[in-house]
């Protein structure tokens, strides 16, 4: 079942499918790629794809144990997205990339009688993910790709500066946001800046921060 992709705000489900799954973010217009072969997530993928496409990445909060019974406490911003590619393997697992469309706020947890997490969402305050992003000023650009090439150098990393610099502001920070070694809370940090520039200027200071450790270490 193939479905034309949400007109506008108001075409989002208030009521979504969870995928807490801690270290990774959906940033709206990017694309994540999936692996899915736990039972109760190829069931949410199922039910996704015969209804209306869509399931919503959450990150887990950093201190509830890793445990496969117990529901861990969850951050109260997600994304939610649709699935823009679909096929499955051999050994019965899914594999999948999901398309961000909105960020939302998580208002209430259901009492879902399916084996995954289902929760009432909140869209209004990320209207602005529906509009394509600011663009970046020459100055925060040029600032960000001084950090990342500062970054690089300290974790011992590599970059193709020509598919940088070509690269236009918002993929470069959603690909950025995605690959770089964040922690779970510094991953949510930038999933919530408010605007492109902001998260820029988010990344921008976790990448100097980073840097500045590992050099701190490389001296002692």
């Amino acid at each position: 079942m193939t479905l034309e992709p949400p007109a506008s705000p108001a075409d989002l489900p208030a009521t979504v499918r969870l995928f807490p799954l801690g270290g990774v973010i959906l940033l709206p217009r990017a694309v994540l790629p999936l692996n899915i072969f736990e039972p109760r997530y190829l069931a949410m993928v199922r039910d996704a794809m015969a209804t209306d496409q869509m399931i919503a990445m959450i990150q887990p909060r950093e201190s509830h144990p890793r445990d496969e019974v117990a529901k861990p406490d969850l951050y109260d911003i997600g994304t939610t997205g649709r699935i823009t590619q679909y096929s499955e393997t051999g050994d019965g697992r899914f594999l999948i990339s999901l398309t961000g469309l909105a960020r939302f706020r998580l208002t209430s947890e259901l009492a879902a009688t399916t084996p995954y997490r289902q929760a009432a969402v909140d869209y209004s305050a990320h209207e602005r993910d529906w509009s394509p992003a600011e663009p970046l000023a020459a100055a925060t650009r040029a600032h960000l790709e001084t950090m990342l090439k500062s970054y690089l150098e300290t974790q011992g990393l590599s970059a193709d500066w020509d598919a940088v610099k070509s690269a236009d502001d918002e993929s470069l920070i959603n690909t950025l946001a995605t690959v770089c070694p964040f922690s779970n809370a510094e991953r949510q940090a930038l999933l919530e800046a408010a605007t492109l520039p902001a998260r820029a200027s988010t990344l921008s200071t976790l990448m100097q921060f980073a840097s500045g450790e590992a050099g701190e270490a490389t001296l002692q």
